[in-house]
């Protein structure tokens, strides 16, 4: 009666502590740290090393600063249109007439003049310091196979301006003197006047140039031998040519990267490991535990599949140079789909081979448990996701690993009293 009991209180332990996660989990997925926000990659980067906002009102020591909002912004914009480049450029760039200057972000402004051969000039400006300036020409709004024009003066006060190709989000596949843009014979200029820096290039296009994804980007360090710093603030934007407007360009990846976290948390932070803890701590409660952990498995496995999905078209949008994250997470969903097949071929318990499947099934599960989690962990580090999701899963293993060994404890002592030898009675002598 003692041991009936025990054993349905267990059950009704396991089951809640069970409840508690999926209730607590609810904070932790809703949970949204302003860091987080913050640090959040969206998909074009130039000489990527850090995750930075893209924001139109920041403010930085040096470079390319960024103007206040508001009316006096609109106000100095207007101004800095009506400024005579005449004085201060260099042929064919100081009498180009009737450019269309438009405020395109923080203090950037671009002028361009379109000619009939589909060749157009372009003068960027924006307020300067040090560092680097870029303006890029992308497909699709990323920074992976653009081209940009980046201009800045060195130490000496020399000026440079260059053509790179953005091969990758590393510093050394951002390549110099190379990309595809058709320059003219016209050479590029870069000039400071007052406290601007102006890009100006001609270039020619296949077809009448319309609506095209842009680039911006700046850095407040001096390139390292024509090796590009890491970008202190970007953005992108799509930009028409024809009627000479600017919009914001609608690559953000950051909702994905947050159901990409979601669905890897509910399959190897929750389903996965509380299956595996259905499996070892209520085999007594036969044939419940089976069907319990059966189903709790496959549903974690739907998830984990889902959340390898998702993060390969993630992979794919934003050209993540995530290596280690990736292949662990297909190495962990490889596992897993042995084990579904290992299910599929699980022989009978009388059978030789029984024990051997066991292993091979215990062993491969606490495996691929691991990884996934691990995964988690390192992913978390790598997307910079804030304090929030480190605290969230950290709250959410420790009540895993807390409900494992009380179970485990609850396990031994009722093994203790089951090898415990019952107490004899002798009838006393008459």
């Amino acid at each position: 009666m003692a041991n009936s009991r025990f054993q349905k209180s267990r059950l009704v332990f396991v089951l809640l502590c069970f409840l508690f996660f999926v209730s607590r989990l609810g904070i932790f997925v809703a949970a949204d740290d302003k860091s987080n926000e913050s640090n959040k990659d969206d998909g074009y980067d130039f000489a990527v090393t850090e995750e930075d906002q893209i924001g139109d009102n920041s403010t930085l020591s040096g470079g390319a600063y960024a103007a206040p909002s508001g009316v006096a912004m609109d106000q100095e914009r207007s101004e800095l249109c009506k400024t005579d480049m005449s004085s201060f450029l260099p042929p064919p760039y100081n009498n180009i007439s009737n450019m269309v200057c438009k405020p395109v972000w923080n203090t950037f402004l671009l002028r361009y003049h379109k000619k009939e051969d589909n060749v157009v000039t372009f003068i960027l400006s924006a307020v300067y310091t040090i560092g680097w300036v870029a303006m890029g020409f992308s497909k699709d709004g990323r920074m992976v196979g653009s081209s940009a024009m980046v201009g800045w003066f060195n130490r000496k006060g020399q000026a440079r301006i260059k053509e790179y190709y953005l091969q990758g989000t590393r510093p050394s596949q951002v390549i110099e003197d190379a990309g595809e843009l058709d320059l003219t014979k016209v050479p590029p200029a870069v000039v400071i006047n007052g406290a601007m820096i102006y890009l100006a290039f001609q270039a020619k296009f296949e077809k009448p140039l319309a609506s095209q994804p842009i680039i911006l980007a700046f850095g407040t360090r001096y390139p390292n031998h024509y090796r590009l710093s890491s970008h202190d603030d970007k953005t992108a934007i799509l930009f028409d040519f024809t009627a000479g407007s600017a919009s914001r360009a609608h690559i953000n990846p950051g909702q994905m990267k947050k159901n990409h976290g979601v669905l890897g948390t509910l399959a190897w932070g929750l389903f996965l490991p509380s299956g595996a803890i259905v499996a070892r701590y209520l085999k007594h409660k036969e044939p419940l535990w089976y069907y319990l952990h059966a189903g709790i498995q496959f549903l974690g496995f739907l998830l984990g599949l889902a959340n390898v999905v998702l993060g390969q078209q993630l992979y794919s949008k934003i050209d993540a140079n995530v290596p280690s994250h990736r292949g662990i997470g297909i190495f962990a969903l490889t596992l897993s789909i042995l084990q579904i097949l290992a299910f599929f071929l699980r022989p009978k318990k009388d059978a030789k081979i029984r024990k051997y499947w066991n292993w091979y099934h215990h062993w491969f599960g606490r495996i691929a448990l691991f990884f996934g989690v691990f995964n988690i962990v390192w992913g978390i580090h790598l997307g910079a996701a804030g304090t929030s999701w480190k605290i969230g899963f950290g709250f959410l293993i420790t009540m895993i690993l807390v409900t494992v060994i009380i179970l485990e404890t609850l396990t031994w002592l009722r093994r203790s009293e089951k090898t415990t030898p019952p107490e004899t009675f002798q009838m006393n002598p008459i």
